[in-house]
């Protein structure tokens, strides 16, 4: 396990889960307050007979709550079905749902069994339940009413055991307001809502989730990744993750891909908000929260930047890459602490170059030498 100076997978106190915590050790994660409400809910409901709506952005691990439920009910030795309702076009989706007889349209050439068949006596996981077409949604209301189905081109109905876990990323009250989302399907999912936090408000639990990433990936990859730098895990911690779990993942995949040595080096430059992409909580940078966090040290080191005491060393960055970053995040000496002086040496026309007044000389077109450096340093 890589070694961290955050936090340790083993150091986090057990969530007592009330079935075989060993089938999902590996994938619930977490010990932060709004997880383990989470998980205590999970465990309340899991037992029951009742519906569940799960509700959370992208990437917060819906799928991994719905299968824990299914786990831990009087069901788990069922089916557990899972339908992407904004995977499947709205022609074909009442087909995948309640199946369809021979001849039932054109195409069907043989019978099939829909995913409420398919998952009798089990669990029927409805992902992007808010996608779902209006023209289907009395027909599901149906079913969850009455537990009875009705296949394309049959008169005949079925009853199913089936109980129905249900996720969306958007609001279902607000849909209901713009009349895009029946209230009374509504009424019916929202028996026992759970809502997933965001990694943003979880961020305690980031360090566990990494270190479960690197061991995973390295696993698979045959890979040795032993450590974790500090700065490293500072700002994965300090990003708001508009991805969630899941962007966190794809990071920690291409870190141990890219990772040469012992150490995890991801390139924190990826670490970018897409276009037009805004922050639900408005939250900082992480440019900004870089740039918080080199100035704090560099307060705390009196503005040293080399030596073994200096802010460099504590960064775990050389010092060139130090001043480098400085230069780029406009850092500037505050009033009433020691200038810098001297010139860096082997680096005469650095961006971190000073001339002989101890000011920063100008950009002089070498960033992309610099960039090669930071990425090995993994910031970049």
């Amino acid at each position: 396990m890589p070694q961290t100076e955050c936090m340790n997978c083993s150091e986090l106190p057990a969530v007592s889960l009330p079935w075989d915590e060993s089938v999902y050790r590996n994938e619930i994660i977490g010990s932060s307050q709004s997880f383990k409400w989470v998980l205590q809910q999970v465990q309340t409901v899991a037992p029951t007979p009742f519906t569940v709506l799960i509700q959370g952005e992208t990437g917060t691990g819906k799928e991994v709550i719905a299968q824990a439920i299914h786990n831990g009910s009087s069901r788990r030795n069922g089916p557990f079905v899972k339908l992407n309702c904004a995977a499947i076009p709205a022609g074909l989706l009442e087909s995948e749902l309640f199946g369809h007889d021979r001849g039932a349209f054109t195409g069907a050439v043989s019978a099939r069994l829909g995913r409420f068949q398919l998952a009798d006596g089990g669990t029927l996981f409805l992902d992007e339940i808010g996608e779902l077409p209006l023209e289907l949604q009395p027909k599901l209301l149906r079913v969850l009413q009455d537990q009875m189905v009705e296949k394309l081109g049959s008169t005949r109905t079925i009853r199913i055991d089936v109980r129905i876990v249900a996720a969306t990323n958007q609001i279902l009250a607000r849909m209901v307001e713009e009349r895009r989302f029946r209230p009374d399907l509504y009424y019916r999912l929202n028996v026992f809502p759970i809502t997933l936090p965001p990694l943003r408000e979880r961020a305690e639990d980031i360090p566990a989730l990494v270190e479960h990433f690197v061991q995973k990936f390295s696993d698979e990859m045959g890979r040795r990744i032993e450590t974790i730098p500090p700065e490293v895990m500072h700002i994965l911690k300090l990003y708001d993750w508009p991805g969630n779990i899941r962007e966190l993942e794809n990071i920690i995949k291409r870190a141990v891909i890219m990772s040469t040595g012992s150490a995890l080096r991801p390139l924190l430059g990826e670490l970018k908000r897409l276009p037009g992409q805004a922050s639900p909580a408005a939250k900082r940078t992480l440019a900004e929260a870089e740039r918080d966090h080199i100035v704090e040290v560099l307060r705390d080191t009196r503005w040293v930047l080399g030596g073994d005491n200096g802010a460099a060393a504590r960064l775990g960055m050389p010092r060139t890459t130090l001043v480098y970053r400085m230069r780029k995040l406009g850092i500037v000496r505050e009033q009433g602490c020691r200038p810098f002086r001297g010139r860096l040496s082997g680096l005469s026309d650095s961006p971190a170059g000073f001339n002989n007044d101890g000011q920063e000389s100008p950009l002089d077109g070498t960033e992309g030498t610099m960039e090669r450096a930071l990425s090995q340093v993994g910031t970049a």
